[in-house]
């Protein structure tokens, strides 16, 4: 069963990829997601046998991989509760983006390729997260890199999707690089690089806290680190990683231009595959991240600034696709937070909840875009609801998830309301030292979520049509096939957490994960989690109620007023639409410099040094020298005897010198 799940859709990609031409588009559509809804069928199956079952965890022997010294790598799948959830997340995210995009895609001429890119897209997550070792993990981590830069720039006649297609994959090398620098710090901290190996070792460990300092036992730019500040540097060098993927602050600027890509890409990279992978990573080695609170720490206030930060850009963009990409960079912000301070559940609920509802608005806002001939922008869109109004409750209920639509204390709530929550609560009770900043700053990151969330809503649906009359005129509904995957993922936005709380951040919390995460004694934080004050509980809902109040008096009520305030508030209007301007001070700070030192290696250094005195320069000069040699035969015949007479000459003078000297 688990070799079916994972290399059902590598053996889709390869007969859409290779035989895409043979068998036809329709047949490439229909076989790739045919073989990812058994997939995602058998996922769940997985699920309830591992994650909700008995059952320990299980290894898959695939093959031997590579035996070098001290280094032993089997490929195998490991199998616990951690991996059970993600593979139900990446699996049914995918075979409903498939499904999709048979309606989607339908007017393009390579649906093939695109098919057979996004069932690769999901073996290579696949790869990643039932990895036994963090070798087999980078696999898998480089695989969903290679697929990312081919979905992104899958329009490839399109100079700004090359860009972003670029722009992805050299900003991630950058995490990439922290990744393999920790896994190589792994490898000199306990011999090995099986998680097996790794989490025994951890278990044995000397902390941070406390530690007294020792021999150094590794050298890292410089710096000789003895056993406990190794172990805080190779931490944050995978959480570099993890920022990478993730797009943390700082590392977060290739997310929205991913946008650029078609929308089943979006709601994939978005919703199951490359940004939750960097949540796996620090989930999966959560026993070494618990031995230095120093790592711990900085996770913390990265996720906080991350959820801050892309709330605020999420303010005032006009892309409703790039509204709902700086959702998914705040939310991971969230999961960050929770995985910094301990809980790691609530984490991993929140990005299981997540997968749903933010699949349901990317898609929702793909067949908004199918509707009004590939418009984009918002402020040309209005009125829309009586055009698509299946769409539009689908829009909703995406809306409500995401912004946590919910009565604090009781059952009722959308997936959001208790996955979201329970991390802002957690934060509250939690004793690390940066917890206290971040709760403060998730919870006004919930309000400008419900704000910017349904200022998309009000701008799409509501008021007076924007769009050209023909636009509204030909705005339709989609298809059922694209409508079929929002209504699944809509019941997944309303229920999933009701029906999971109690397992992924409640009461059966250490029967449901087992040794698949670090759990504090006593499971401490999950137990404080449901003894927060009131106020506490309702910070979250309010936030959500003042920013939809504000949202309605804005775009509903009074439309002048949002105009009025970006003309006051000229400069920080123009902050937030550029994005803190991080992508002008990264192309002053490493952009230009780059493309000045390739140009000057190139022109200078490459071609007037190694050319220009090197195979070009060795040409010029024997052209030069041969064409001086050609000029000597003229064809006269006093020329040459003149020639001779010369050589003569100087032979007889040769002779005459030589016997002079003996």
């Amino acid at each position: 069963m688990y070799h079916a799940i994972v290399f059902l859709p590598l053996i889709g990609a390869l007969i859409a990829g290779l035989g895409g031409r043979a068998i036809g588009a329709k047949a490439s559509e229909y076989v790739t997601t045919l073989f990812m809804i058994v997939a995602a069928l058998l996922s769940w199956v997985a699920f309830f046998t591992v994650a909700m079952g008995e059952t320990e965890i299980v290894r898959v022997p695939v093959m031997r991989w590579i035996d070098s010294g001290s280094l032993s790598v089997d490929w195998s799948l490991r199998i616990d509760t951690l991996t059970a959830v993600m593979l139900v997340v990446v699996n049914t995210v995918s075979s409903l983006v498939h499904l999709y995009s048979i309606g989607y895609m339908h007017h393009d001429p390579h649906r093939p390729r695109f098919f057979a890119y996004l069932s690769f897209f999901t073996f290579a997550m696949l790869m990643l997260v039932t990895s036994d070792n963090l070798l087999q993990m980078f696999f898998g981590w480089e695989g969903v890199g290679v697929a990312s830069y081919l979905l992104i720039g899958f329009w490839y006649k399109k100079p700004s999707a090359n860009a972003a297609a670029m722009k992805a994959f050299i900003v991630n090398r950058v995490g990439d690089f922290g990744f393999l620098l920790g896994m190589f710090g792994v490898f000199m901290l306990f011999g090995s690089i099986s998680f097996d190996a790794i989490f025994a070792g951890a278990a044995d460990f000397v902390p941070v806290e406390g530690a007294e300092a020792g021999e150094a036992i590794i050298s890292l730019f410089g710096m000789e680190l003895d056993k406990a500040h190794a172990l805080t540097a190779v931490c944050l060098l995978l959480f570099m990683g993890a920022m990478g993927k993730s797009a943390q602050f700082l590392l977060h600027t290739w997310l929205p231009d991913a946008m650029e890509g078609p929308t089943p890409v979006s709601a994939l990279i978005h919703a199951a595959t490359m940004v939750t992978a960097g949540v796996f990573l620090v989930a999966r080695m959560s026993p070494l991240f618990e031995l230095s609170q120093d790592a711990l720490t900085v996770v913390v206030i990265i996720g906080a600034i991350t959820a801050f930060f892309a709330a605020t850009v999420g303010l005032v963009q006009n892309d409703i696709k790039r509204v709902i990409a700086y959702s998914t960079c705040s939310q991971l912000g969230y999961m960050f937070v929770a995985l910094g301070i301990g809980a790691y559940g609530a984490a991993i609920f929140h990005l299981f909840t997540h997968a749903f509802f933010k699949a349901l608005l990317f898609l929702g806002a793909g067949s908004v875009i199918h509707a009004v001939s590939d418009e984009q922008d918002m402020r040309r869109m209005g009125g829309l609801r009586k055009k698509i109004p299946l769409t539009y409750w689908m829009m909703i209920i995406g809306t409500v998830a995401l912004t946590g639509v919910g009565i604090p204390g009781t059952v009722i709530g959308t997936a959001g309301f208790f996955s979201k929550d329970a991390i802002i609560e957690s934060a509250f009770v939690a004793h690390n030292p940066a917890a206290g900043y971040a709760f403060g700053l998730l919870v006004v990151a919930a309000l400008f979520t419900s704000f910017y969330s349904w200022r998309l809503i009000f701008m799409t649906f509501h008021g007076k049509p924007r769009a050209s009359a023909d636009v509204m005129h030909h705005a339709h509904e989609s298809p059922p096939v694209m409508l079929v995957p929002l209504f699944i993922l809509a019941v997944g936005a309303l229920f999933a957490g009701l029906l999971f709380k109690e397992y992924f951040f409640g009461h059966h919390y250490d029967e449901f994960w087992g040794a698949a995460l670090f759990t504090l004694p006593d499971n401490k934080i999950v137990e404080e989690f449901h003894h927060v004050p009131l106020w506490v509980k309702l910070s979250p809902f309010m936030a959500m109620l003042i920013g939809l109040v504000t949202a309605w008096f804005f775009y509903i009520r009074s439309p002048e007023t949002p105009k009025r305030l970006a003309e006051d508030h000229g400069l920080l209007y123009r902050f937030l639409l550029n994005k803190w301007y991080f992508d002008e001070v990264y192309d002053f700070i490493f952009v230009r410099p780059a493309k000045w030192l390739g140009s000057f290696l190139w022109k200078q250094g490459d071609g007037r040094v190694i050319d220009g005195y090197g195979p070009n320069g060795i040409a010029a000069r024997v052209q030069d020298i041969t064409g001086r040699v050609v000029r000597l035969q003229t064809g006269y015949l006093y020329h040459y005897a003149f020639v001779m007479l010369i050589g003569i000459a100087a032979l007889v003078t040769w002779m005459m010198l030589g016997s002079a000297f003996r």
